[in-house]
């Protein structure tokens, strides 16, 4: 990977880029827009975890991770994971995705996690190949309508 791939947070001086950040327009119903993230990340602070994807100074892509959401909420099954995953139509294909996912991973590792949850809307034109090729296994669940998949990070 290059070193040149690096997480940095959404400040003022970011926001217009961040929001205006498009995946492809074949894509626009399998991801929520940055604003909408950004929105959720307002309103679920401490829980949301909102950062850009920048290769150097180029702003490629935009990631949402969640930590210790009570998932059945009962109190019992509380999981971190993969919220929201948006590369540039024009930057996909070069790794990004790969370097987001293992910046979540490593992110939950940090705190102490195990386990790597998404979610995606199933279908050919969903991002399935790309989770099952990192190695998610589905878990048997949906959430959303999306279909629910786990990552072990022992």
């Amino acid at each position: 990977m290059r070193t040149s791939l690096q997480l940095r947070e959404v400040t003022p001086d970011t926001f217009e880029s961040a929001i205006g950040l498009r995946v492809r327009p074949d894509q626009e119903h399998l991801v929520s827009p940055v604003v909408k993230s950004l929105a959720e990340a307002y309103v679920h602070p401490g829980v949301a975890w909102p950062r850009l994807i920048c290769d150097g100074d180029e702003l490629v892509g935009f990631l949402m991770a969640f930590f210790e959401i009570d998932w059945t909420g009962k109190g019992t099954d509380f999981r971190s994971g993969l919220w929201r995953l948006n590369i540039a139509a024009d930057r996909q294909g070069r790794g990004y995705g790969r370097f987001a996912v293992e910046s979540v991973a490593a992110e939950i590792r940090r705190r102490g996690g195990t386990r790597l949850t998404v979610s995606w809307h199933p279908g050919t034109d969903g991002p399935e190949a790309f989770y099952l090729g990192l190695g998610f296994r589905p878990t048997g669940e949906t959430s959303g309508g999306q279909t629910v998949g786990a990552l072990e990070l022992d």
